[in-house]
This record gives structure tokens, sequence and C-alpha cells, in this order.
């Protein structure tokens, strides 16, 4: 894993403990959200454009509702040094929820979004305790190296599930096997979460929990204290007004990439499942790359660069027309999906004071997840009512969802385009000083 040698031994075995976290919850980003439940959910759940449009909706519900949780328990978490045992809660719900997905059947739209929307939860919730780890395993020089080794690493273990996918569906012929592929992630993102919460010891000092009024109270006047803070931290605040908008860009891409395979080239499931591994393979450089470009230069610098991709990469996709191309199309937009996403964690590293990591985690989270509520849902919205109003014209159905699509498409250019341009206003050399002044 390269760490430097004046590592000591205990920091070692942390991060390694850490980075499988990563290799472990990247199998439910590799499933369920890309390669697999996501068209599974559109076309056999459901089918149709009133697929893409209930998809959305339940990635929507999911965000908001993490949304209004982060900053709550991530108060709490700080207040309690419990981020671990946070994590533990998540990732367990997480696991269950989507393990659950197996009894999703054909028609069984309700069972199928209250499923996904409980393992999203889980899985959303979780990464905020996993992300605001990271301060207390890397000094601020270290924290791009390290958080770009955990995507890439955990990007290994979306390939690994994916390619465990390929050979269940080869060895059992058999209508359940595409279901018994969500257990099997289930159980591979709970063995590799293990290792965290036996070798990290978490630096907060262990209190115990407010109890009664207090419980309540507490969260809220943490919350209240954070945002008179953030007046304090404006490169902060304006680093999420940018990422509330580019983040949403990204989370659709993730979020509707199975589907518009599916839609537009009528990609099989192991046609998904290899454009999807294809995607994990490119990624694991660009979280490489970018993350020592962010402790060479700086995250903003890695930030733009892997933005500047990402745009170009849609603009190709809404042009495409050629199955050739769109697996080109997803082997750029892989490097430059994990570039976005690791630095942007490294950048709240750069930018939160210490010892309310998991508080301005929780803000990180809120500002992702607001805004992915909007993404999904305006994208899933524009897909149907497009392809629905070509169809009420008399447009031949398969050819209405595939302008769907294509139209859809351009509303994940607008939040890319406008995010970037705010991220142009960031100073993150005036925010890092303002967090060292802080300590």
């Amino acid at each position: 894993m390269n760490e430097r040698p004046t590592l000591s031994p205990v920091v070692r075995r942390e991060r390694r403990a850490w980075y499988l976290y990563d290799f472990g919850n990247s199998a439910y980003a590799s499933v369920v959200l890309l390669a697999v439940y996501a068209a599974y959910f559109k076309e056999t759940v459901v089918g149709g454009a009133r697929g893409s449009f209930l998809w959305g909706l339940s990635v929507g519900l999911a965000t908001l509702v993490v949304a209004i949780l982060s900053p709550i328990l991530g108060a709490l978490a700080d207040v309690s040094g419990a981020k671990k045992r946070f994590l533990f809660a998540f990732t367990f719900m997480s696991c269950v929820f989507t393990a659950s997905l197996f009894f999703v059947t054909q028609g069984s739209i309700v069972i199928g979004m209250v499923f996904f929307i409980l393992a999203e939860i889980g899985y959303r919730s979780a990464q905020v305790f996993y992300d605001a780890l990271l301060p207390e395993i890397a000094t601020e020089s270290e924290m791009g190296r390290v958080s770009g080794n955990g995507w890439a690493i955990g990007s290994v273990g979306g390939i690994l599930v994916l390619v465990l996918v390929i050979a269940l569906t080869q060895l059992v012929k058999a209508p359940w096997v595409t279901r018994a592929s969500l257990v099997l992630t289930a159980v591979f993102y709970a063995i590799f979460a293990i290792p965290i919460f036996l070798r990290l010891r978490e630096r907060g000092t262990a209190r115990p929990f407010p109890r009664g009024r207090e419980l309540l109270a507490l969260p809220f006047r943490r919350i209240a204290e954070t945002f008179r803070a953030i007046r304090h931290y404006k490169e902060f605040g304006k680093f999420m007004l940018a990422f509330l908008l580019y983040n949403d860009g990204i989370l659709m891409t993730l979020s509707f990439a199975a589907i518009l395979g599916t839609v537009l080239f009528n990609l099989t499931q192991m046609q998904l499942v290899l454009f999807m591994i294809l995607v994990q393979v490119t990624s694991v450089p660009g979280a490489f790359i970018l993350g020592r470009v962010t402790d060479r230069t700086s995250a903003r610098t890695a930030l733009l660069a892997s933005l500047a991709l990402m745009i170009g990469a849609i603009v190709w996709m809404y042009f495409n027309r050629s199955l050739v191309s769109f697996y080109v199309i997803g082997g750029v937009a892989g490097f430059a999906l994990t570039g976005v996403q690791s630095v942007s964690r490294t950048m709240i590293g750069f930018l939160a004071p210490e010892g309310r990591s998991a508080e301005f985690y929780g803000f990180f989270s809120v500002a992702g997840r607001t805004s992915s509520f909007i993404g999904p849902t305006v994208y899933g919205i524009v897909a149907a009512r497009v392809a629905l109003a070509l169809q009420s014209r008399g447009a031949e159905s398969l050819l209405a969802e595939q302008s769907g699509q294509r139209a859809a498409v351009l509303s994940i250019l607008v939040f890319l385009v406008v995010g970037t341009a705010l991220l142009l206003l960031v100073n993150e050399r005036a925010g890092r000083s303002a967090r060292r002044a802080a300590r």
C-alpha cells in the first residue's frame, strides 16, 4: 500500500483496516447502485419510463433522510467520541437490507423501493462516519494520498465483487441468480467491514451519551454553533455550495448509468457488469493519480481537472450513438468520478476544524444528500416526461424512452458546469489557514 516507512505499525494496521472498509462497501455501490439492482428495478420490478422515475424518487428519498440525520448524528458522534458505534449501526443496517433485496421480484414495487431506501440510508450514513475517521489516521499533508488510496482500493473491491457476480451468473442458470448477487454483495460488505471495528482506535474522548432533553437539545445546539462557526470558515461555506451542485451531477451519473446502458444500447445484465468493471478499473488509477496531484498541488486543482473530464464525458454521452464509444466514455468517467469523490472528501479534511470532523463531515453529507435528493428526482422526471410526451404524439415506445434519457443527460451537465464555476471561487489556501488558526 506504499505507506511511508516512518509510520508506526499501529497506524499501518489502522489505515489498512480503513482501506478494507472502502474495499467492502464499494461492493454495494458497484452492484446495487451501478451494475445490477438499478437496472433490475427499472426493467423487471417496474418496467418502462415509470421505472426511471421511481428509481430517481427512491434515491432522492433516501438521500433526503440522510441529509436530515447526518448533522444531528455527526454532532452526537463528536461529543460522545462514538464515530465507530454509529459506523457499525449504519453498516449493519445497510448489509441487512441489501441482503433483503433478494425478496424483491417482478411487480413488488413498494418492497423494492422500501428495502432499497433503507439499504441506501445505511450506506450513505455510514459513509459520513467513515469519512470522519480520515483526519484521525492521516496528517494534513497525507490526506490526499490516504483518501486516494482508500478510493483506489475500494475500486478494486468493486471489481472483485463484479467478477464474483459474473461467476455466479455463469455457474447458476436460474431466474433468481440476479437477486442472489445482492445477498453476495451484503456478505462481501460485512466481511471487509469487520477490521475497522477491531483495529482502528478512535481518537476522540469517549463520553456517555447525553440523556433526556439534553440528548435532543445538544445536537441542535452544536449545529447552531457550527452555522455560526461557518462564518469564520468562509471557504468551507463556498466549497459546500459548489459541492452541492457538482456532486449532484456525479450522483445522477452513478444512479442512472446502468439505465442509460439498458435503454440506449440494450445492454444485457452481463454487458452491464462488464461495463461497470471497466468503470471500476479506470477509477483505480484515477484515485491514485488525483490523490497525489492533491498533495503536490492542491485539492482544488485536482477537482477542477476531474470535473473537466466529467463534463467532457457527459457532452460526449449526449451526442454518442456508438456502443464502443459508450464503453470508452465509461472509462473516462470512471477515472474522473473517483477523483471527484476522493478529493472532495480530502478537501473537507483540509477545511474542517480539529475536534469537529464528524460534525463538519455531517454537513458535507448534508450538502451532498440535499442536492442528491434534487438531482436524481429531476433526472427521473425529465426522462419520464419527455418519453411520455413523445409517446402521446405517436412516437415508438423505445425511441421515446431513448430521447427522454438523452434529454435527462443534459440536466447532469447543468449541475456539473455550475458547480465547477462556483468551485473556481474557493480559495483553498485561505481555508487551510483558517483551519490551522482554530487549533
